[in-house]
């Protein structure tokens, strides 16, 4: 995976039937052979994928210590809560000066917000971050500098060489303060110990 990926042959995941088989909504995690650094062990959650490609945020990577209420400070917006040691994530490589919040759906702006699923949505505006800041924002949310991005066909080529497995998406997973932890969390949710995977075949 890179920032600007090249389109490879693959044109989409297939079902047993040959359909067209998307996986927005739920979680990719990497195997152990994935060969960019950037991606050892993550957990992403896909926030869309489609013909068009895919997109998605890293969800147990934390961005270089920083604090989500230092980045209210460099933003310059009033706080009127306490968010102690909560994190800023580290989304993934592309637009790293980019902020994204993954969170619960009980927060909707017209026009600003995604959502993935009924659980799940995903806003990228300074407007949640003033909710947040004054408690008005959504019941449970990840705050994540950059995203990952998949050209056409991308994803679904690195799933067929092994380079991720897939596991249906929970608020645990997304949202639990114990980052370190999701990566063997995300595989026990699909019956997998880590011991299972051979490190070999991943080339992401």
């Amino acid at each position: 995976m890179t920032d600007e990926p090249e389109t490879p042959g693959a044109d989409h995941v297939q079902d047993d039937e040959g359909k067209a088989e998307f996986l927005s909504g739920q979680i990719l995690i990497a195997m152990p052979g994935m060969q960019d650094p950037r991606f050892h062990r993550s957990v992403v959650y896909l926030c869309a994928h489609s013909q068009e490609g895919a997109m998605g945020l890293i969800v147990n990577k934390r961005a270089d210590d920083l604090r989500l209420k230092d980045l209210f400070e460099k933003l310059e917006i009033p706080v009127a809560k306490t968010f102690g040691k909560a994190p800023v994530h580290y989304g993934g490589p592309v637009e790293t000066g980019r902020g994204f919040v993954l969170h619960s759906s009980d927060y909707f702006v017209d026009e600003a917000t995604m959502q993935v699923d009924d659980e799940t949505s995903m806003t990228a505006t300074l407007e949640i971050l003033h909710a947040m800041a004054t408690d008005q924002g959504p019941d449970q949310a990840i705050v994540a500098l950059g995203y990952a991005g998949w050209a056409p066909g991308q994803l679904e080529a690195e799933l067929q060489g092994n380079g991720w497995l897939a596991c249906p998406s929970d608020e645990d997973l997304l949202f639990d303060d114990d980052a370190d932890g999701k990566w063997d969390k995300a595989l026990a949710k699909i019956g997998v110990h880590p011991a299972m995977l051979s490190s070999q075949g991943g080339t992401a």
